[in-house]
C-alpha cells in the first residue's frame, strides 16, 4: 500500500485512521545498515584470533542503536568494520544499499563521507583552534576556507560553543572537547554517526549533557547514531535498540526495554544486573505480590534479587511461615519508579519460578 492509496482511502473510523497511519509509519522505516554474516580474524605468524563471528544486525534509518559488551568483546572492531576501516574476513556491510565489499577505494571514501566518527579521546588537532578543527574534514574534501568557517560557525552554535571558535583544545574541558569532536563529525552532513566509547572519559554530569546533545542531533537532523559502549546507563539513557556483544558474537539484540527488562542469555544478565545507584526514597506506585509456595526458606530470594538487580524494593506486607524448611505464604513489594528496573525485578523473580502478581492501586 503506497502513500497515494492511503490518501485515497476513505476513512470511516478513528480506529481505521490509526491503523493506516501505523501502516504508513512502518512503510517509511528504512534499513540503512545491514551487517551480514560478518567475521573478522586477526592472523599472525603463529595463530589466528577471531575477534568477531557470525554478526548479523539491521540498523534502521534514524535509530539510536547501542552496541554494548565487556572489554575485549569485539565492540571497537565491529565499529571499524562498519565503515570498512577494518575489512571483514568474511561477510559484508551494506550501507544505503551499497555493499562495501564490492566498492573500490575511491567509492569507499565517498561512502565514508556520509559517516562521522567520535572517539573516547576526542582526537583533536592540538595545534589548530576549534574553528579549524571543525572545518578540517571539509578542507580535506576540497571545500574553500570560507565554506569551512561558515559551517564551523553553524555547528558551534548547535553544540553550544558559539564563543569558543578561536580557542585551542588545551583551553577546553573534556566535555567541551567532545562537543568540538561532535561538531567536526557533523561538518560533512553525515547520515551516520559512529560513537566509539564517546563518553567513557567524561564524568557522569558531562556524560548526561553529551548524551542529551546526541539525542537532540538525532531528533533534529534524523542522523542515525551507533553508540559503542560498556556502560549500561548510556544505553538506557539514549538508545532505541541494542545489541549485546559477547566474545565476538551477538548474544542478544532488540528493543532496549525488551532486552533490559528480560535478559535471556548469561552475557546479557551479567551486563543488565550490573551496579545501580541506591535511591534514598521509594517513590514507585507499582506493587507486586509474590507467592512462596514451598521453595526452601533457606534461599534468600529477596536479598538475592536486590543484589542481582541492584535495585531497592519496599516490603509493604509479609505473611510467610517456615514449615519443615519450606517457605509458605506471600509478600507485597513496592517496586522502583523506573519501569525498566521494575520489569527487570519481575522477570528476575519469574525466572526463578516464583509466582508474581501485579497489584492495582495498592499504594
Amino acid at each position: 500500500m503506497n502513500e497515494t492509496v492511503l490518501c485515497k482511502h476513505k476513512l470511516t473510523t478513528k480506529r481505521e485512521l490509526l491503523i493506516l497511519l501505523l501502516i504508513k509509519a512502518v512503510l517509511t522505516i528504512k534499513t540503512l545498515i545491514q551487517i551480514k554474516d560478518l567475521q573478522k580474524d586477526y592472523i599472525s605468524q603463529n595463530s589466528t584470533v577471531t575477534a568477531l563471528s557470525d554478526i548479523n544486525l539491521d540498523i534502521n534509518s534514524g535509530d539510536i542503536f547501542g552496541i554494548i559488551g565487556m572489554s575485549g568483546a569485539g565492540k571497537s572492531t565491529l565499529v571499524r568494520c562498519i565503515n570498512f576501516l577494518e575489512k571483514p574476513t568474511k561477510g559484508t556491510v551494506i550501507i544505503d544499499d551499497k555493499d562495501l565489499s564490492l566498492l573500490n577505494d575511491q567509492e569507499l571514501r565517498n561512502v565514508r563521507q556520509d559517516i562521522g566518527m567520535i572517539f573516547q579521546q576526542f582526537n583533536l588537532l592540538m595545534q589548530r583552534n576549534v574553528e579549524d578543527n571543525i572545518s578540517f574534514p571539509l578542507e580535506i574534501a576540497g571545500k574553500s576556507k570560507a565554506e569551512g568557517r561558515k559551517r564551523a560557525k553553524e555547528l558551534l552554535e548547535i553544540v553550544g560553543l558559539g564563543d569558543k571558535s578561536k580557542s585551542y583544545p588545551s583551553q577546553l574541558s573534556g566535555g567541551q572537547k567532545q562537543r568540538v569532536a561532535i561538531a567536526r563529525a557533523l561538518s560533512t552532513n553525515p547520515k551516520i554517526l559512529l560513537c566509539d566509547e564517546a563518553t567513557s572519559a567524561l564524568d557522569p554530569t558531562t556524560t548526561r549533557s553529551i548524551l542529551a546533545l546526541l539525542k537532540e542531533i538525532n531528533k533534529k537532523f534524523g542522523i542515525t547514531i551507533i553508540i559503542i559502549t560498556h556502560e549500561m546507563t548510556v544505553v538506557e539513557e539514549i538508545c532505541d535498540r541494542v545489541a549485546i556483544i559477547d566474545n565476538g558474537y551477538v548474544a542478544e539484540h532488540g528493543k532496549v526495554e525488551d532486552v533490559f527488562s528480560n535478559p535471556k542469555t548469561d552475557a546479557a544478565k551479567k551486563l543488565v544486573y550490573s551496579n545501580k545507584a541506591a535511591v534514598a526514597e521509594m517513590k514507585g506506585k507499582r506493587c507486586i505480590r509474590i507467592v512462596f509456595d514451598g521453595k526452601s526458606s533457606y534461599e534468600p530470594v529477596i536479598a538475592n534479587m536486590v543484589l542481582e538487580c541492584r535495585a531497592q524494593v519496599n516490603i509493604l506486607f509479609a505473611d510467610t511461615q517456615d514449615i519443615n524448611g519450606k517457605a509458605i505464604g506471600h509478600m507485597i513489594l513496592q517496586l522502583p519508579e523506573d519501569n525498566m528496573v521494575a520489569e527487570k525485578i519481575i522477570n528476575y523473580l519469574r525466572d526463578r519460578k516464583i509466582v508474581v502478581e501485579e497489584l492495582k492501586n495498592y499504594v
